[in-house]
């Protein structure tokens, strides 16, 4: 599971200049051997960990890294 984390962390990183949320179908690709119920539980592991976080549409939900992207930089304005 940990060799996944990585991987899950080192794609998002890799996109983080053309976006920085993701759809969960985004993810399943990377591991093409694994069922998607296996890479969801990855991911609520990530988010659990704070090393990544959900982030909703109202309509969808997509991951991100915590604190990445716009979203994250207007929520923690004062």
């Amino acid at each position: 599971m940990e060799d996944a984390k990585k991987i899950i962390v080192e794609f998002i990183e890799s996109k983080a200049k053309q976006k920085s949320k993701f759809y969960f179908n985004d993810f399943l690709p990377l591991f093409p051997d694994m069922k998607a119920r296996e890479v969801k539980k990855i991911m609520s592991e990530l988010v659990k960990q704070e090393v990544m976080e959900y982030w909703s549409s109202g309509s969808t939900t997509m991951y991100g890294l915590k604190g990445a992207g716009k979203q994250a930089a207007a929520e923690h304005e004062d």
